[in-house]
């Protein structure tokens, strides 16, 4: 085989083998649960599942950061003719400033759910 041909396989194998593992896990969590219920055990008593939102928030600023470090990188390159390092610097200046508004968001949503 070329080069070039197991260059297209290496993406198509790994996509196929990642939803196949993603149902295989979800069968048998199904599986879990079903002989839980026959056992007459609660599912939910032993691992309740909560919703949590920190992931999709983390990842939503994160992006709306790298948007805005590279518009403003954009920006500087035009300005002053920083070429590259304008836009990695700002990338990561603003993708870490998304970071740590989505901590500040959850460290204070944690703080509102402990008091009584």
């Amino acid at each position: 085989m070329e080069v070039a041909v197991i260059g297209v396989f290496i993406p198509i194998v790994a996509t196929i083998g990642a939803f196949i593992m993603v149902i295989y896990l979800r069968k048998y969590a199904n599986e879990e649960r079903m002989a839980m219920i026959e056992k007459g055990m609660d599912p939910n008593a032993i691992a309740p599942r909560r919703s949590n939102t920190s992931g999709p928030l983390r990842a939503s600023l994160l992006m709306i950061g790298a948007g805005l470090g590279l518009l403003m990188g954009y920006w500087l390159d035009n300005a002053f003719y920083m070429e590259e390092v304008a836009y990695f610097s700002m990338l990561f200046i603003f993708g870490g400033l998304g970071l740590g508004g989505s901590y500040l968001i959850e460290e204070n949503k944690q703080k509102k759910e402990s008091r009584p």
